[in-house]
């Protein structure tokens, strides 16, 4: 499908820095004093490292992207040498990618001759990122820990809570729609509950009801900026993640209906199809209706 990526200019990039923490993602790093995108994966094309750029050596191109291959990615990475290659190997650690990690490693060990470095160098590496993560709050990369995608296991949230208290149902993190990545493994194969950011307050039992067995992505239609961009999200998480369902959750209010309309015209660009319920909820609570559209 066609997507939106970060093109770095290295003649231009003189390595200031100013791009790195504008990066949600954290997918970019100074590296040998130029800035490199060390995660194609991450990057989500909002261009917000771009306005941060003074030399003008940051653009967005869009271009036909295969769906996202591994160990395609790190055979070429190694043709950027041992600091690009290593760089890539954290950020999959640092946003729980273990997955990919795992062909990434698999690939290394394969090809360890033509490695420029050793395979112990890379298990020093992991081990000692790991407990400067732990250290530093989970910020090791430089981007923000808060949009770092995670999965958990909701179960052990039910196992921690008391008696009388209603446990998540959350099993992700982030949630809001321009945070998340749609190339994150939790949401392979998934089924997508998509929120209006009103309705989980509304609805006494939103996380039963809703969260629960789904990954979650929230937006406001109205407030929110950036209405392609959760539309490109919404196609890819159709077309490479390859989303099983759709739950549309919105509010009565007429500028809710804008969520479903976005649902509605990612389904239409989609390559797939997939069914798509939406359920709409008074200010006072109720379900008003649910319905297959």
């Amino acid at each position: 499908m066609i997507r939106e990526i970060v093109k770095i200019d290295e003649e231009l990039c003189n390595g200031c820095g100013q791009c790195v923490p504008n990066c949600h993602e954290g997918a970019l790093q100074i590296i040998d004093g130029k800035a490199r995108l060390v995660s194609e994966l991450m990057c989500d094309g909002l261009g917000a490292c771009i306005g941060h750029c003074p030399e003008g050596a940051i653009t967005i191109e869009e271009r036909e992207a295969d769906a996202y291959d591994e160990v395609a990615t790190i055979s070429q990475m190694i043709k950027s040498g041992k600091n690009t290659v290593f760089a890539h190997l954290k950020h999959l650690q640092d946003h729980n990618e273990t997955g990919y990690l795992q062909q990434a490693l698999g690939f290394i060990k394969a090809n360890r001759e033509a490695m420029p470095f050793e395979i112990s160098e890379v298990h020093e590496l992991l081990h000692s990122e790991k407990k400067e993560s732990s250290a530093s709050g989970g910020c090791a990369t430089g981007g923000c820990p808060g949009s770092a995608p995670v999965a958990f296991d909701a179960g052990s949230l039910k196992m921690a809570a008391p008696a009388d208290e209603v446990p998540s149902a959350l099993t992700q993190w982030p949630v809001q729609m321009h945070l998340i990545n749609p190339a994150a493994s939790y949401f392979h194969g998934a089924d997508l509950l998509v929120a209006a950011d009103c309705a989980g307050f509304a609805y006494g039992n939103f996380h039963s009801d809703f969260i629960k067995g789904r990954k979650m992505v929230i937006a406001c239609p109205k407030l929110d900026q950036g209405r392609d961009i959760y539309i490109q999200k919404l196609t890819r998480l159709i077309d490479d993640s390859k989303v099983n369902t759709i739950t549309v959750v919105i509010m009565e209010v007429p500028c809710c209906g804008g969520l479903s309309q976005m649902v509605e015209m990612s389904t239409q660009m989609a390559s797939r199809k997939v069914p798509v319920k939406e359920v709409v909820i008074s200010i006072r609570g109720e379900v008003l209706s649910e319905e297959w559209i």
